[in-house]
């Protein structure tokens, strides 16, 4: 029986997601006694352009060549996942979401600007159907793999919609607020295991905020600890542009 075949595609992004699966190390190899990969850009130079069983992206959608290239992605796989902040929620990307795009584009391009298309960043969902969802910036690698078994298997795969606040009590840590640090894990999407927090940094965000966020608990904390609402908002938006600009 042939192995599922699958791809990696990246689009406006650091790459840092397909980074991590390159260092996955044993796991990878694992991996790969499962699934044929036929084109990872990051690791090798073949190119496949069969149908595939998924397609794994990485990377925001940040102008029209884009749009039109992960639609032709999207034809010829039968599943899509989108794996890290960039494709999952806009990412970093999207910052550029809140300036002029002609500005941007003068910005960075210069004199040559006008060789250059540019539209406002967008996940991946925004433009195609996605089946399966891995947050982060980077990726938690045991998440991808739960996903990618989840696939294989032929079931759903549901992203955990508490706060990363939970995993972190979990996990014994000290809340940062507590240590003059502020974070972003009260209003963060779980699944990381608190990842950052438990290697000595804090939440940043970058899997988006969780669907019905406990508002006034989090007012709370922050008027307990002296912040600003609006400090946290501009340290939100530094993965988030893409969704709060879209939901206003």
């Amino acid at each position: 029986m042939d192995k599922p075949k699958i791809a990696f595609f990246d689009f406006a992004c650091c790459e840092g997601c397909q980074l991590q699966i390159a260092n996955f190390g044993e796991a990878l190899l694992d991996i790969l006694e499962l699934v044929d990969v036929v084109e990872f850009r990051e690791v090798m130079s073949e190119r496949w352009d069969g149908l595939l069983d998924a397609a794994i992206v990485e990377g925001s959608i940040t102008d029209n060549h884009a749009v039109e290239r992960i639609k032709k992605i999207r034809q010829k796989c039968k599943i899509m996942i989108a794996y890290g902040a960039c494709a999952t929620i806009g990412g970093v990307n999207g910052m550029k979401n809140s300036h002029d795009p002609g500005e941007i584009r003068r910005y960075v391009y210069k004199e040559h600007y006008e060789s250059f298309d540019t539209i406002p960043a967008m996940a991946v969902s925004d433009i195609v159907s996605v089946d399966y969802f891995v947050h982060g910036c980077p990726i938690y690698p045991p998440e991808f793999i739960k996903v990618l078994k989840s696939v294989l298997l032929g079931i759903s795969y549901t992203v955990p919609d508490h706060a990363v606040c939970q995993e972190c009590k979990l996990n014994e840590n000290v809340c940062l607020f507590e240590k003059g640090i502020t974070c972003l894990g009260p209003i963060t999407r779980a699944g990381c295991n608190s990842w950052c927090i438990n290697n000595g940094n804090i939440c940043y965000g970058c899997r988006g905020m969780v669907k019905n966020p406990n508002r006034q608990g989090a007012v709370d904390v922050l008027k307990k600890y002296g912040v600003k609402l609006q400090f946290i908002k501009s340290r939100f938006m530094m993965y988030n542009t893409c969704r709060e600009l879209k939901n206003e």
